[in-house]
């Protein structure tokens, strides 16, 4: 059975509707942890689904650090003003413009690495398979540009308040959590060094 403390908890710890949380409790008998599991897994499926969908809202946020040295902005991207004006969304997109002035990203995704850049660091690179099995090389070389990258590229990051989930995953719980796409738009990084 079910107890509704279980699911208060669970909405507590996710954000997401009381009626998803009891139906996720009740697919994983009780079991808090693939509760969890399961919820993640379907708002990966809830924002797959949602991702043609067209984005006429959003909110832009800011973020300096207490030092005043460096700060943020991103956009935020929803379907309807309804969600881009809801405080969870405006504390989201903070956190967001948080972790960048934090991590000094690069790029948004994996599309936007150009070509030159991908240029470079493999020259880099192949540098360090030297005395490595030719028949490793290509493998090894290739995971290196992954990592290298990862650090790099937003929503391939881990987010900093939580470092078991990406940006992406960030997004796509937002996805399920709010009931409409929902995704980064721009962002800039400052420094006044």
């Amino acid at each position: 059975m079910i107890t509704p403390e279980q699911v208060k908890e669970l909405r507590e710890k996710t954000g997401i509707s009381v009626m998803q949380c009891r139906k996720a409790l009740e697919e994983a008998e009780g079991d808090f942890e693939k509760a969890l599991l399961l919820l993640k897994r379907k708002g990966a499926d809830v924002a797959a689904k949602k991702s043609d969908r067209e984005l006429g809202a959003g909110t832009v946020a800011s973020y300096v650090h207490s030092n005043g040295t460096v700060g943020a902005m991103v956009t935020l991207l929803s379907e309807t003003d309804f969600v881009s004006k809801n405080k969870e969304f405006g504390d989201l997109a903070r956190d967001i413009a948080m972790h960048i002035a934090a991590t000094k990203p690069e790029f948004l995704t994996k599309e936007e690495v150009d070509a030159d850049s991908l240029a470079k660091i493999k020259e880099v690179l192949v540098k360090e398979l030297e005395g490595r099995p030719e028949n490793l090389k290509e493998q090894i070389l290739q995971g290196k540009i992954d990592s290298y990258f990862k650090e790099r590229i937003l929503l391939e990051q881990s987010f900093i308040k939580n470092d078991t989930m990406a940006i992406k995953d960030l997004i796509s719980d937002a996805t399920q959590k709010f009931g409409e796409k929902i995704a980064i738009g721009k962002f800039a990084y400052f420094s006044a060094n």
